[in-house]
C-alpha cells in the first residue's frame, strides 16, 4: 500500500487561517444562540416581549416597572437581546424597542411567524441530554412521557403556529373532497393529538362534524379536554388515552396524524390500524416535518433544526417502543410512502407543503 511520509501528513493538516476564522465566527454565533435560548424563555415566561410590544421604546427601569421585575436583571437582559439582534436599541434616546418583525416572532402568538414556543423544546432537549448520551451507548430509547414537561408545552406552541395559519385555510382544502364532508358532518380521528391544538382548530371550523382525539400520553389528554372546553367545542370533541395502533372506533371519514408518525415505534402497524378503522371513502391526512428524500438535500437551516430534534427527541421516542423503526424527523416522502403502502393503502400523494411541513394524503 502507498504510504504518506510524516512531513506530508503534517502538511495535509495545515490550517487554512481564513477558513478557521470563518468557522470560529460561525461557532461564536452558535454559542451566542445557545446562551440566548434561556433568555428568550425568560422573556416569554415573564411577558417581557409582550410588555415591550405594548409600551413601545422603553428603558430598563420602565420595562422593570411594567413587569414587576428587577431593573438590574432587565438592564442586562435588554443588552443581551440587543446584542443578539432580538430587540433594537436607540442610542440617542437610550431606549429599546421591538420592530414589527421581532414582535411577530416573540410577542404575538397569533402571528404566522411566532417562534417563542420553540425554546421550551430546546429547554427539554438540554434537560434530556444525560439520558440521550446514555442511550447513545445502550441503543435504548427514551419515551415521550419520559421527557420534561416543557417539551409538551413547547411542541404545542411551536406547531400551533403552522396549524393556525395553514390547517383550515390550505391543508384541508388540498385534500380531495374532505372539506365538503367536514361541512356536511364527518367523524374525525386526530391520532397523536397531544394537547389537542389541531383537534380544537378543526372542531371550531366545522361545527357539523365530530372529533375524536387520541394520544397515549395521559397528561396531554387532560390538557386537550380542558382546551376543548375553553374553546366551546367540548360537546363535539372526545379525547381518550389510546395508542395509534389500538385507538377505538371505526368508520372514520378523516384520520389525521400531525407531526407524530415518525415518532412511532411501529408506524406500519399504525398505518394498518388507520386502514382498518377508516370508512371505505375515508382519507388519511399525514403532516410530517418537511424533508427531501436525499439526506444531503436536508443540510440546510430547517433540516438542521429537524435532524437535531430527531436525534434528541423523535428517534429516542421511536426506539423506546415495540419495533422501534426510528423513521426520524427527516424521513422524506419516498420513505413515508413505503410505510403507508405497507399498511394497506394503495393511493398516496403529497397534497401540499410549507417550508416546515409536508402534507400527505393516503386513501385505501
Amino acid at each position: 500500500m502507498p504510504t504518506v511520509a510524516n512531513g506530508d501528513a503534517e502538511a495535509a493538516k495545515t490550517l487554512d487561517e481564513e477558513k478557521l476564522h470563518a468557522f470560529v465566527g460561525k461557532m461564536l454565533g452558535d454559542m451566542g444562540g445557545a446562551l440566548s435560548a434561556p433568555l428568550v424563555l425568560i422573556g416569554d415566561k415573564l411577558g417581557l416581549y409582550q410588555a415591550m410590544a405594548e409600551a413601545g421604546p422603553v428603558d430598563s427601569p420602565g420595562l422593570a416597572a411594567r413587569t414587576g421585575t428587577s431593573e438590574r436583571y432587565i438592564r442586562e437582559w435588554l443588552a443581551a437581546q440587543a446584542a443578539s439582534g432580538y430587540v433594537e436599541y436607540d442610542e440617542a434616546a437610550d431606549r429599546y424597542f421591538l420592530t414589527p418583525e421581532q414582535e411577530a416572532v416573540f410577542a404575538n402568538e397569533e402571528s404566522p411567524a411566532f417562534l417563542a414556543g420553540f425554546f421550551d423544546i430546546a429547554a427539554a432537549a438540554f434537560r434530556a441530554e444525560p439520558k440521550i448520551a446514555d442511550a447513545f451507548l445502550s441503543g435504548k430509547g427514551l419515551g415521550w412521557h419520559e421527557q420534561h414537561g416543557c417539551l409538551f408545552r413547547g411542541t404545542e406552541r411551536f406547531f400551533r403556529t403552522s396549524y393556525n395559519h395553514n390547517l383550515v385555510g390550505s391543508w384541508l382544502p388540498a385534500l380531495e373532497g374532505v372539506v365538503e364532508r367536514l361541512d356536511q358532518g364527518a367523524e374525525v380521528a386526530d391520532v397523536g393529538c397531544g394537547h389537542g391544538a389541531s383537534t380544537v382548530l378543526m372542531a371550531k371550523a366545522f361545527p357539523n362534524s365530530r372529533f375524536h382525539g387520541f394520544d397515549y400520553h395521559a397528561p396531554s389528554i387532560e390538557h386537550a379536554r380542558e382546551a376543548a372546553r375553553d374553546a366551546g367545542v367540548g360537546e363535539r370533541t372526545v379525547f381518550e388515552q389510546a395508542s395509534a395502533a389500538s385507538y377505538p372506533g371505526d368508520g372514520y371519514d378523516l384520520v389525521t396524524f400531525f407531526d407524530c408518525l415518525h415518532d412511532m415505534g411501529d408506524p406500519v402497524g399504525a398505518a394498518r390500524h388507520v386502514r382498518e378503522t377508516m370508512a371505505p371513502h375515508g382519507t388519511w391526512m399525514i403532516v410530517e416535518p418537511f424533508a427531501h428524500d436525499e439526506t444531503c438535500k436536508n443540510f440546510n437551516p430547517v433540516g438542521r433544526v429537524y435532524y437535531s430534534a430527531s436525534t434528541l427527541i423523535c428517534t429516542p421516542a421511536s426506539l423506546s417502543q415495540e419495533v422501534g423503526l426510528a423513521l426520524g424527523a427527516q424521513a422524506g416522502p419516498a420513505r413515508l410512502r413505503e410505510v403507508v403502502t405497507a399498511g394497506g393503502f394503495t393511493r398516496f400523494r403529497q397534497a401540499t407543503a410549507t417550508p416546515f411541513n409536508l402534507v400527505l394524503e393516503a386513501r385505501p
